[in-house]
C-alpha cells in the first residue's frame, strides 16, 4: 500500500515524522504530500545534507500536479511520468484520461527486472471507467497493459503514428529526436480526450468506458492551439543544444540503454552539418556519469561509435567547494561511492576501446577532494561538474569565466593534455548518462534556469 510521508516541516530542524500521518504538510513554504517506497525517516533533527538526501527518497507528484494546477488552471491529466510503480502514479482517484509512454528498463530496484513486470506496474494508473492511451509496444508489455486494462474495466488504446494526424502539412516538433514523435502522438490523443470529457463536447465522451480489448486511437485532426503546442514544446536537457562559441554543447539525460540509442542517433545526425559549418578542425568530447543500478558499460559502449578525442568523467556534484547547490545534488550516495563509480566508467571506457584493462589509475588528491585520475591521454575523472567543464572548454566560454566561479587546479601534465582543446576551431561536448549530471551543468552553462 501507498506508504504517506510527513517530514521536514523545515529544513534545518525537522521534527519527528509519522508515517501515518496522511495530511499536506508544510516543507520550505510549499504544501506538498509525499509518498514513497521506503521506511519513514525519523530522525528528530537534521542538517541541510541530511533533509536533501530525504527528500530524495520521496515522490513529489502531488507537489507538481499543484504547480501546474496553480500555473495552468485544471490539469486532469494523468501522463506517465518518470516512476510509475502503481501505488505512487494512483494517487489521482478519477482522472480524465490515462496515459503510457514508450516503455523501457529502469528503476528496477522498485519497478521489477523485466518489462514485462515493469508493464504491470505502470498499468497501476489504470482506473474503472476512464479511457487509458498507448504508444506502440512489445508484445509482451502490450499484453500485460491489455490484461491490466481488462481487470481494472477501462478501455485501451494505441496511438496511430504521429504522420497519420490530419493536418495542413506535416506536424512540427519544438523537441529533436525521432523518439518524440510516439510522445507527441500520446500528448495529442490524451489532451484531445480531455477537452471531450471536461468540455462534453461529445455527451457519450464523457460516460464511462469499458474494456472491450486493445484497439486503435482515432486519427484526429489537431487544433491550432495543439499545432502551436507541439511546435514550442520545450525541455531542458533533453536533446538541447547550447552554442557558446566556439563550444557547442549537446545535452541529453538519457540515462538507459534504450535512450542512449536514441541520444546517439540524434548526436550523429545533428553534429555533421555543425563540423561542416565549423571550418576547420573539431574536437570531440564526451562527459558522463551515470547513477543507481544502471548498467554503465552497455549505455559506454553504444557511446563508442561516436568517437570521441576524450572522455571525461565525472560525479554528479555541481561545485567541489562547501558552498556547492545541493539541489542539484544526489545526497542518496557518498563522494567517495560517486568517484568510484566514474574510476569503473574509465575503465569500462578504456576497455571498450581496447587500451588497458586494468589501469591502475592514480588519483591526485588536492584540496581534500580528488582532482583526477590521471593515466591516458584521452580519459579524465574531475571531482566535479564545474571543474570538468572548466577543463573541456579551456577558457573558451565565457558562461564559465565567471571570476566568482572555483577554479580547480590541474597538474601541468594534465593541462598540457588540453592542447587539441586550445588549438581546435570547435569543440563539441556530448553531455548525458544522468539528468543530475545535465542538470548541474545547465546549471553553470545556463544561469537564467536557476530562477
Amino acid at each position: 500500500m501507498l506508504r504517506l510521508c510527513c517530514v521536514l516541516e523545515r529544513l534545518h530542524a525537522c521534527t519527528e515524522a509519522s508515517a501515518s500521518n496522511r495530511h499536506w504538510t508544510k516543507i520550505a513554504e510549499l504544501s506538498v504530500r509525499f509518498s514513497s517506497t521506503k521506511a519513514a525517516p525519523r530522525f528528530r533533527r537534521m542538517d541541510y545534507q541530511d533533509a536533501v538526501c530525504t527528500l530524495n527518497t520521496l515522490q513529489t507528484n502531488a507537489s507538481a500536479l499543484e504547480q501546474v494546477k496553480r500555473e495552468r488552471g485544471h490539469p486532469q491529466l494523468q501522463l506517465q511520468a518518470m516512476r510509475g510503480l502503481i501505488y505512487c502514479n494512483a494517487f489521482l482517484r478519477r482522472p480524465w484520461v490515462c496515459g503510457i509512454s514508450s516503455l523501457g528498463i529502469d528503476h528496477t530496484s522498485i519497478l521489477g527486472d523485466t518489462i514485462e513486470k515493469i508493464a504491470w506496474q505502470k498499468g497501476g494508473i489504470f482506473k474503472l471507467g476512464v479511457p487509458a492511451f498507448t504508444v506502440k509496444q512489445p508484445d509482451g508489455p502490450m499484453k500485460v497493459l491489455q490484461e491490466r486494462a481488462e481487470e481494472t474495466g477501462c478501455s485501451l488504446s494505441v496511438c496511430p503514428d504521429l504522420e497519420e494526424y490530419e493536418s495542413e502539412g506535416s506536424l512540427s516538433l519544438g523537441l529533436a529526436g525521432h523518439h518524440q514523435c510516439s510522445n507527441a502522438s500520446l500528448a495529442l490523443q490524451l489532451s484531445h480526450t480531455w477537452l471531450q470529457r471536461h468540455f462534453l463536447t461529445d455527451p457519450a465522451s464523457s460516460s464511462p468506458v469499458e474494456f472491450s480489448g486493445v484497439s486503435s486511437a482515432p486519427v484526429i485532426q489537431p487544433s491550432p492551439a495543439m499545432i502551436k503546442g507541439l511546435a514550442e514544446t520545450e525541455w531542458p536537457g533533453r536533446n538541447q543544444m547550447l552554442k557558446h562559441s566556439p563550444v557547442t554543447y549537446f545535452l541529453d539525460g538519457a540515462h538507459t540503454t534504450r535512450s542512449m540509442l536514441a541520444c546517439v542517433r540524434w548526436f550523429n545526425e545533428v553534429t555533421p552539418q555543425h563540423e561542416r559549418n565549423a571550418g576547420g578542425s573539431v574536437v570531440r568530447v564526451l562527459l558522463f556519469n551515470a547513477t543507481g543500478e544502471r548498467d554503465c558499460a552497455a549505455m559506454l559502449k553504444l557511446l563508442v561509435p561516436c568517437h570521441f578525442d576524450f572522455a571525461v568523467f565525472c560525479p554528479n556534484i555541481t561545485e567541489a567547494i562547501a558552498t556547492c547547490n545541493a539541489d542539484q545534488q544526489n545526497f542518496n550516495v557518498s563522494v567517495e561511492n560517486m568517484l568510484t563509480r566514474c574510476l569503473d566508467n574509465q575503465q569500462s571506457w578504456r576497455v571498450l576501446n581496447g587500451q588497458e584493462e586494468k589501469p591502475e589509475a592514480e588519483l591526485l588528491i588536492g584540496g581534500g577532494l580528488p582532482l583526477v585520475a590521471e593515466r591516458h591521454t584521452d580519459t579524465l575523472v574531475f571531482p566535479c561538474i564545474l571543474s570538468a567543464l572548466q577543463w573541456i572548454s579551456q577558457g573558451r566560454d565565457s558562461a564559465l569565466s565567471d571570476p566568482n566561479k572555483c577554479v580547480i587546479p590541474v597538474k601541468p601534465s594534465i593541462k598540457a593534455k588540453a592542447a587539441p582543446l586550445r588549438e581546435a576551431v570547435s569543440i563539441h561536448v556530448l553531455i548525458t548518462g544522468s539528468l543530475h549530471l545535465v542538470g548541474g551543468a545547465l546549471k553553470h552553462l545556463d544561469p537564467s534556469l536557476n530562477s
